[in-house]
């Protein structure tokens, strides 16, 4: 009797040494760090001033120049009217804001480089601003004004994190260009190169509990890679990788490790294929089947194979930005700025 006794009691301390751990997580409001792989609701900045951006240029060997700005900035923002009536006519929400009037912002329509949002399952939302490279891009943040706007929107930003006092040390981590999110298993993958910072990299992952995969990737040329979305891709039950970028041998096998032990079928794409903007693509919530956002370039340059293998997790859908492409060096994922 006794030690049923004492075992009982045992039993019930522990019990209670929970419950108070439990009230005290929720009265002191720790957030849930759980998050879903896609959101249905994307931000896009209109490309007013869109331009060649010299800045970039050194960095973005995808860049190229094209001396009639007046012209390509007609075509961009034609492009980018377009890419804006398809996605919603696709049925996803798309919340539309001006570049700046008052600064030339030649990038603005690539706002995925400059926040990040992170809806927790205990209700959190948290907004964080990158450090970016480029002087003039760093002018595309614009923290107070997104925060009013999505509230307006109804999505409530509970909490702001700001790392771009980074820019004074000279280092960067530009957004979800820099990083690839595994939101659903907390693991950030990034190519380290100019714009993406190790030290950078591992405050934010230590700030929203990710943990941080860091690589580097290469060209055909021997260049780094300016942002890991240009090579990679994750979506809820797929992802894309042109690993043959990642020329380290213990650093590929760790990266396509990473995405085969998160259940996600893995998509090879060639160092062509990368050029072409295949890795740049977003999956998108949407009722029924998902969407899968690609440039025209992208989707011309996947193998029907691949196409196929693709269908699978949504319904494939290219946009016809060759101008944004070509001038500003970023595809389609770079222009949605996931809104959670």
């Amino acid at each position: 009797m006794y030690r049923l006794t004492r075992r009982y009691f045992l039993y019930l301390v522990v019990v209670l040494i929970t419950l108070a751990t439990t009230v005290g997580t929720a009265t002191t409001g720790a957030i849930n760090y759980r998050e879903q792989q896609t959101t249905g609701t994307v931000l896009m900045v209109s490309p007013d001033d869109f331009a060649f951006n010299q800045e970039t240029a050194k960095s973005n060997l995808f860049q190229n120049r094209d001396a009639d700005s007046s012209r390509i900035q007609k075509q961009a923002m034609a492009e980018f009217n377009v890419m804006v009536k398809k996605l919603r006519g696709a049925g996803i929400r798309v919340i539309r804001i001006r570049s700046r009037n008052d600064i030339k912002t030649p990038d603005g329509v690539f706002p995925n480089n400059w926040f990040s949002l992170h809806w927790m399952a205990d209700g959190e939302r948290i907004l964080v601003g990158y450090p970016m490279l480029a002087p003039n891009r760093r002018a595309e943040r614009r923290m107070e004004l997104l925060s009013k706007k999505l509230c307006l929107q109804g999505f409530k930003v509970s909490k702001t994190i700001d790392l771009s006092q980074y820019e004074e040390q000279g280092k960067f981590l530009e957004g979800t260009g820099s990083m690839v999110l595994d939101r659903t298993n907390r693991v950030a993958f990034a190519s380290l190169s100019p714009r993406t910072d190790r030290e950078v990299l591992n405050d934010f992952s230590h700030k929203l509990v990710y943990r941080p995969v860091a690589f580097s990737s290469y060209d055909t040329e021997g260049n780094l890679i300016y942002h890991t979305n240009v090579m990679m891709s994750v979506g809820e039950r797929f992802a894309i990788i042109c690993s043959e970028a990642i020329r380290n041998e213990q650093e590929r096998i760790q990266v396509i490790e990473e995405l085969k032990q998160s259940g996600r079928k893995v998509i090879t794409i060639t160092l062509d294929q990368m050029k072409h903007m295949c890795g740049n693509i977003l999956e998108i919530r949407r009722k029924g089947s998902n969407v899968i956002v690609m440039s025209q370039t992208a989707f011309d340059h996947f193998m029907p194979d691949q196409k196929k293998a693709l269908a699978r997790f949504g319904k494939l859908l290219p946009v016809h930005i060759k101008t944004i492409e070509t001038i500003g060096g970023g595809s389609a994922r770079c222009m949605l700025g996931e809104v959670f």
